[in-house]
């Protein structure tokens, strides 16, 4: 399906970064890895689709997360964040608010029961993202500014509650495939003509030790998330004590390397298009791949995390409440409650984000029950 077609502005905008993606290729040799060009085409400052201005969540954007689907999402999540701060938790942080969405509805609802923490951080690294994020509490919790502060960086010690929805997936990662001669990365060299293109070279050894032992055929093409397990070390090296919660579509290994996802799951979007190639239009796209949800709870737990809880979002929120919330809206008010209804069943939806999208529970020194995980705990198939 044809993509829609960018203006002048944006057209130039990625073309100045492919010049200075092109510029770090020729810097290394003429090939540089896909984690790498990831990081560029995502991070690189002024110019990566997180770090420059245009829209990117919304329907103005190229897609959607919860947050802006429903404020369902951020009232019924606030059930557990309040049970956390409940057991004496101080703080929340926020990894990632983006448009800050879940930020006003999560700090509306903590408010409205009588849960309110100390401070609400957010972490963020785009400015662009950061003012959007302000923009939105403030317009719709202008009493709650006062509690909130943003950090570009993690705190070296931080007790308390700390969130990152649909954060995982958008760091870089490196792209492999099983060859004859053994494991091959993949990275990206530039053409004669300047395009971009994949270039293949034998992995180092820990990305060959990363699928050892999964016995996956010759031409298995997957993602090897070591930035994001590298992330949670971080985030664990940063707790002193506190509960971690992680929300992201993905799967426990035996369903990750599964044989019908033998070409990966690398998946770019574009103007709320979805498609495969992560060298159109540099910087105008977002890039992302499905989380190793497995992976994941072994860095955390490596790190002296402990694994308190891991199901779909689906079972989460239920488990949380949402009808209860949806509730509080009557149904014989059709005009509020049918809105709020169909933007549940996006949220629970098997066919929606129901199922793919799953929830991880990490504490140190915190072991409270957790009510989100009070009913089909999945921890055991991680």
């Amino acid at each position: 399906m044809p993509l829609p077609e960018p203006d002048a502005y944006a057209l130039a905008h990625s073309e100045r970064l492919v010049q200075h993606i092109r510029d770090q290729i020729g810097a290394h040799g003429g090939w540089i890895g896909f984690a790498r060009y990831m990081e560029l085409a995502l991070y690189a400052p002024g110019l990566g689709y997180y770090m420059a201005g245009a829209r990117k969540l919304g329907r103005e954007g190229d897609f959607v997360t919860a947050p802006e689907i429903s404020p369902l999402f951020g009232e019924t999540l606030a059930r557990q964040v309040a049970q956390a701060l409940d057991a004496g938790l101080e703080e929340v942080l926020e990894i990632g608010a983006g448009s800050g969405a879940l930020a006003a509805s999560l700090l509306a609802e903590l408010e409205r029961v009588g849960q309110m923490p100390r401070r609400y951080l957010i972490l963020e690294l785009s400015a662009d993202l950061r003012e959007r994020s302000r923009d939105t509490i403030a317009a719709r919790a202008p009493h709650l500014m006062e509690r909130v502060a943003w950090l570009n960086r993690l705190p070296t010690t931080f007790r308390g509650v700390i969130l990152g929805n649909e954060v995982l997936d958008a760091m870089p990662i490196h792209l492999i495939r099983i060859a004859d001669a053994g494991v091959e990365e993949a990275g990206v060299q530039a053409a004669p003509d300047g395009s971009l293109g994949w270039a293949w070279r034998p992995a180092p050894g820990d990305l060959s030790d990363a699928v050892r032992g999964l016995q996956l055929p010759a031409g298995y093409v997957t993602e090897i998330g070591l930035v994001a397990r590298a992330f949670v070390r971080s985030v664990a090296e940063s707790l002193d004590r506190g509960l971690v919660l992680f929300i992201d579509y993905g799967f426990p290994r035996n369903e990750y390397f599964h044989p019908q996802r033998a070409a990966g799951t690398l998946m770019c979007h574009y103007r709320h298009h979805a498609h495969d190639d992560p060298f159109f239009l540099p910087g105008l796209q977002d890039i992302t791949s499905h989380v190793d949800f497995s992976a994941i709870a072994d860095a955390g737990v490596d790190c002296a995390m402990a694994l308190l809880g891991y199901t779909t979002q689906a079972q989460f929120l239920i488990n949380c409440g949402i009808t209860d919330v949806l509730s509080r809206v009557p149904a014989e008010d059709a005009a509020r409650y049918l809105p709020l209804a169909n933007q549940a069943n996006r949220l629970l939806s098997p066919a929606e984000m129901g199922e793919l999208f799953k929830v991880i529970a990490f504490g140190k020194g915190f072991d409270a029950p957790l009510v989100g995980f009070q009913s089909s705990d999945r921890s055991h198939t991680l």
